[in-house]
């Protein structure tokens, strides 16, 4: 069940009543075992009745010795009604919410964060959540980026929904009437901008770099392409919030821009990559995690600004969930210029111990591995800079790049990338006494070497110099690497091994249609590199293969023409959702060599199925441009008969990860 604030009270023989909302009260048994929630709706007359439907009921039993059971019942199962808010769904009550209790009652470890939503009604936020969840559902499917639209949208909703709580509870508490204003710094994709303007609050975002989504949101959203330079050129004097969503670099700055804007002006930060005032931030203690210890650090720089700094834990679906508020300050406006040089004490201070920490690295290159800021602070600027120079809190300081690279292991040359991969296999299939595997499929006794596994660190220990020097240029190095050619390796809890494809699982009816979709797409479209390297072969027959045996095998991937109308704004809610959004037509391109008519027939019936279409929307080609002597069974083409055509043969392209 979704949190709420219950407040208790109780008597001497162990019974407890508390109240979520006016509509929802919670009666404990403590000696009993049990909590009920017993539903009130209104009628016409203004009374509190009893919701019968959605009586259920949570009971803690004891069985024997340390073994106990967790139940929920629910007298009318069949009469249920479910908001999603209030009352949640049956299906949640049992799979989710029992095995949650369950884990929670044996945890003893203490979270060193706080509680979810700790600093607004839980209460409130669910409801605003679903309303803007509904509301803005629709950029799921015009998602133009490359970024998840699921994860990027309903987080930013999520976000959305925190801020507009907030405020609205800091209007009530200052009496104030006029709705907030805010400049969201590292605005990214934009959505958040998009949302809180749409709410009502005036505002703007300032991005490195403009977004492909930009060009979707209406006149109404004021979004801009500029650096952000700390300085004295970007102070933000009539804002009354700023907000640093995943801000990177800008993270620490954030409380300084808000603290030298004016006295009255507050923050919002979630801090997500590690970034000091200068640059990368470094570690300065081995007890804490890493996250904690930066989100120590960002809380210190809100208090060393003079703000009453708030932490708590958002209900958003990533990992870093942990956000900072200062809209109150601990100095009377008088004392302005103290605080404003203990913040230039506080961030020269920074960058002395940053300077320090590399020079005592030895051996490492202070242009490659300090970013350029282990530089004199006196150092000329850029010549881009030169304009900001003089009001710079932070002589070489460096902004994200306007132009993003591309530094995941994709870019790097083919036959680098091809040659490491066959060293570290070789290497695993050779590290130790031969690890073999029965295959028992079809009675089939034969072993397959699947090797050893090896930490990331041994394997980086048998590559060469120059080897590990390119991999140390991309983000992850060795690990991504890997991980990109997860065909050949799979990477668990920092240990190579090579995949035995007999124990992948197929594709589950429960994952998302897209990923189902993706899957089927894939078939046979690139080599398998077992097939063709691993001493045994590949371990799975070909026809279970996804990966082609040989070139005779290879096939292009099924061609879906989406043919989406990206209008300015959001699209309709109304618009038909029967479909995937502006899908009408599935072309299937084939031919004897490329795509066995086997392969048609496996996969053609589930896209179309997929899809909502009529097989009449089916359009078959082969080579020649001919019509098609084999239709799958099942197939009725429209009248006419089956348009036909097809693309030249292919291999394996160069490009091909």
């Amino acid at each position: 069940m979704p949190h709420a604030e219950v407040h208790f009270g109780g008597n001497q023989d162990g019974l407890h009543h508390g109240i979520i909302n006016p509509y929802l009260h919670i009666f404990s048994d403590v000696y009993n075992g049990t909590v009920t929630f017993l539903p009130l709706e209104e009628n016409s007359e203004g009374k509190y009745l009893v919701k019968k439907c959605n009586i259920y009921q949570i009971q803690l039993k004891h069985i024997k010795d340390e073994e106990w059971s967790v139940s929920v019942v629910a007298p009318f199962p069949e009469e249920w009604f479910s908001d999603g808010i209030v009352y949640p769904k049956l299906a949640w009550l049992g799979n989710e919410l029992l095995s949650r209790l369950a884990k929670w009652s044996v945890e003893q470890k203490p979270s060193e964060f706080k509680s979810t939503l700790s600093l607004i009604s839980v209460a409130k936020y669910s409801k605003v959540y679903q309303d803007l969840k509904e509301k803005y559902k629709e950029m799921v499917k015009v998602w133009p980026e490359v970024t998840d639209p699921e994860k990027f949208v309903y987080e930013d909703v999520a976000i959305a929904t925190y801020l507009l709580i907030l405020w609205e509870e800091e209007r009530k508490e200052k009496g104030l009437t006029k709705k907030q204003s805010f400049v969201d710094l590292g605005c990214g994709n934009g959505l958040l901008v998009n949302i809180l303007n749409n709410e009502g609050h005036s505002g703007r975002g300032i991005d490195v770099r403009r977004r492909k989504i930009w060009d979707m949101y209406g006149p109404e959203t004021h979004l801009e392409e500029a650096t952000i330079i700390p300085g004295d050129s970007h102070l933000f004097p009539d804002t009354d919030w700023l907000i640093g969503n995943h801000s990177d670099e800008l993270t620490p700055w954030i409380p300084v821009i808000a603290a030298r804007s004016s006295y009255s002006c507050c923050y919002f930060v979630l801090p997500c990559c590690f970034f000091d005032f200068h640059g990368k931030y470094s570690r300065r203690q081995s007890k804490k995690t890493q996250y904690r210890e930066y989100l120590d650090f960002v809380a210190q720089v809100g208090f060393v600004c003079g703000f009453h700094v708030e932490e708590d834990c958002l209900r958003i679906p990533s990992t870093k969930r942990v956000s900072f508020i200062g809209k109150s300050r601990t100095y009377p406006a008088a004392e302005h210029a103290l605080i404003d040089k203990q913040i230039t004490q506080f961030i020269n201070s920074r960058r002395t111990c940053a300077v320090a920490t590399c020079d005592r690295r030895v051996g490492f290159n202070h242009k490659n591995h300090c970013g350029g800021l282990c530089k004199e602070a006196d150092s000329e600027p850029p010549e881009d800079e030169t304009e900001t120079a003089g009001t710079s809190w932070m002589p070489g300081f460096q902004p994200r790049e306007k132009v993003e690279q591309i530094r995941n292991c994709a870019s790097l040359p083919r036959d680098f990338v091809d040659e490491v991969v066959l060293n570290v296999a070789n290497l695993l299939l050779n590290a130790g006494p031969q690890k073999s595997c029965s295959d028992k499929q079809g009675g089939n006794m034969n072993t397959w070497n699947q090797g050893e596994s090896l930490s990331l660190r041994e394997v980086a220990e048998h590559l060469n110099k120059e080897t590990l020097k390119k991999l140390k240029s991309e983000y992850g190095g060795l690990q991504t690497l890997l991980k990109n050619n997860h065909q050949v390796f799979e990477v668990l809890n920092g240990r190579v091994h090579i995949r035995d494809w007999r124990k992948e699982k197929a594709p589950s009816k429960t994952k998302p249609e897209v990923k189902r979709r993706l899957s089927a797409e894939a078939f046979k479209t690139r080599l398998c590199w077992f097939f063709i390297h691993h001493p045994d072969g590949c371990s799975l027959p070909s026809e279970a293969c996804p990966y082609a045996h040989g070139t005779e095998e290879l096939r292009q991937s099924q061609i879906i023409k989406k043919k989406k109308h990206i209008q300015s704004g959001i699209p309709a809610a109304s618009q038909p959702a029967s479909k995937s959004p502006g899908i009408t037509e599935i072309s299937l391109v084939f031919a004897e060599v490329l795509c066995p008519s086997d392969i048609v027939t496996r996969f053609m019936p589930k896209l179309v199925q997929q899809h909502s279409l009529s097989y009449e929307n089916v359009n078959c080609h082969d080579r020649d441009g001919r019509r098609s002597d084999h239709i799958p069974d099942g197939f009725k083409p429209a009248e006419g008969g089956v348009q036909i055509s097809s693309p030249p043969q292919r291999g394996r392209d160069e490009n091909d990860n």
